[in-house]
């Protein structure tokens, strides 16, 4: 420790609605599988994400819920479509708030990702779509479906503000059904949702709408995007539009979801800036904004700080590190890295279910891939 003050572990306030984060730390949200197939939380994810609360994060994001049954992208995903999920997700909210952390859920639609097996009906999106890995096409929603979901949004912050939550954060990105509205190759409609971004933003717009008619003045709401994905249509010209468009509305931050926050442009890399200063340089400067994408260290911490964002999102450095906020303060600081043993993942609080999945992630289990 030097006693220098870095900027990573000082307090934020979210200008709207006034609350004060304790430190710029976010966990971002995280898959999993460890939640019932009726979409209850389980112990095993309440025990996982107080754990961090614990460690001093200032802002806690739970793993993708689904609005709707129809919505569900995988096993194991925790929902807030039902009342019955009501009970654990106060429990979580309420363990969130006495640990002086912030409070988020997730919420999302799979869309073309919400397979037929888990569901029971045939996939759903903006347009008919096909990708690589899905189980078979979606169908086309009509406009009434439309509606019904942007209602669904709406009735899931409702449930989640009812449960304790401070917030939520739209799931707008990585390919599900709202950022499937926004990229011009899967969304082919020729009606007001369509076209333009103007129209292809149109469902994410009603979605904000609806959350601020459905909850309090107070309630927190982030919405996350995906700068770029050019195999449906996302790309950074419009997705730094749409981010303008965002801090228009009612919404408390916009989260960049860079995958890796030292990147340029995949799309245009003859530009020397970041991904998150080109965000910073187009939206107002005291426009919350949260980055994320393979932060370590309090030195990348700073690194993305400094190149605009107010709040920095982690992953995988939070799975292995519970309490990775507190060594902000030292200039310093470097967790230790993958390889993890499940023994370790285990002593972190994961699941025997969670560190399984993470066997998927290339050289982060010492039994799983690529080891």
């Amino acid at each position: 420790m030097t006693g220098e003050s870095l900027e990573a572990a000082s307090p934020f306030t979210l200008a709207r609605a006034g609350r004060v984060v304790r430190n710029r730390a976010v966990l971002a949200a995280m898959t999993n599988k460890q939640s019932g197939e009726d979409g209850i939380l389980s112990d095993d994810e309440i025990r996982w994400l107080l754990r961090r609360a614990e460690g001093g994060f200032g802002i806690i994001t739970t793993a993708a819920s689904h609005v709707q049954q129809g919505g569900k992208s995988w096993e194991g995903e925790m929902g807030v479509w039902g009342d019955h999920q009501m009970p654990m997700l106060a429990e979580l909210a309420s363990g969130i708030k006495q640990r002086g952390a912030i409070g988020l859920v997730q919420i999302f639609h799979g869309g073309l990702r919400a397979p037929r097996s888990l569901t029971g009906t045939q996939p759903v999106s903006a347009s008919v779509n096909l990708e690589k890995g899905v189980e078979e096409e979606s169908r086309e929603l009509v406009a009434f479906e439309i509606e019904d979901l942007v209602k669904s949004f709406g009735e899931a912050a409702s449930r989640s503000e009812r449960a304790g939550f401070d917030g939520v954060e739209i799931h707008a990105a990585h390919g599900y059904l709202i950022c499937q509205f926004l990229g011009d190759k899967t969304n082919r409609r020729e009606d007001k949702w369509g076209g333009s971004l103007e129209g292809r933003s149109l469902f994410l717009r009603e979605i904000i709408e609806s959350i601020r008619r459905e909850t309090s003045e107070e309630f927190l709401v982030s919405v996350r995007i995906s700068p770029e994905i050019p195999s449906i249509g996302v790309r950074l010209p419009e997705s730094i539009e749409l981010a303008r468009m965002m801090t228009e509305t009612e919404v408390d931050m916009i989260h960049i979801s860079c995958w890796d926050a030292f990147a340029v442009s995949e799309g245009e890399p003859s530009d020397p800036r970041t991904l998150t200063r080109r965000f910073r340089e187009a939206i107002p400067p005291d426009f919350p904004l949260i980055s994320t994408g393979s932060v370590w260290t309090s030195k990348d911490a700073e690194f993305v700080i400094g190149e605009g964002a107010d709040l920095v999102g982690t992953a995988r450095v939070a799975i292995a590190h519970p309490d990775w906020p507190t060594g902000l303060t030292d200039p310093e600081f470097d967790p230790k890295r993958p390889p993890f043993t499940p023994d370790y993942l285990r002593g972190a609080d994961l699941s025997p279910k969670f560190v399984d999945y993470m066997r998927r992630w290339q050289g982060f289990v010492t039994d799983g891939r690529g080891n």
